[in-house]
């Protein structure tokens, strides 16, 4: 039941995976393969960092199951692992643009709901 609180593992793991938002260099690379499939040197002119540090971060991506590479002769495309990924960068997206701009009524965080009932 996906409401229901995860266990400690689960919980666990969660936060594991969640830690690929914590380096905004690979919330920029992953918003890059939105779009397409590409390799290490169309990654690194796309979010402006070096090659060497794109492919850094592409091994923690791919580690996390948040990236595959596909092999193309020579070499290593990378895309998205699937559509959830795609799916959790639209949700983070949207909750910091609502967070940082204000909430609407209907969209308050019920904490905030509460807070002006009283």
């Amino acid at each position: 039941d996906p409401a229901e609180p995860p266990g400690a593992r689960e919980a666990a793991a969660i936060a594991e995976e969640m830690k690929v938002f914590a380096a905004g260099s690979r919330v920029r690379l992953l918003y890059s393969l939105l779009e397409s499939a590409r390799t290490v040197d169309e990654l690194a002119e796309a979010v402006e960092m070096a090659p060497a540090a794109v492919s850094q971060q592409l091994r923690i991506l791919r580690q996390l199951d948040f990236v595959v590479a596909d092999r193309e002769g020579r070499h290593l495309r990378y895309r998205l692992h699937d559509h959830h990924v795609a799916d959790l960068l639209a949700a983070v997206r949207h909750h910091h643009e609502h967070a940082s701009s204000g909430w609407s009524e209907e969209e308050a965080p019920v904490s905030a709901r509460r807070e002006q009932a009283r």
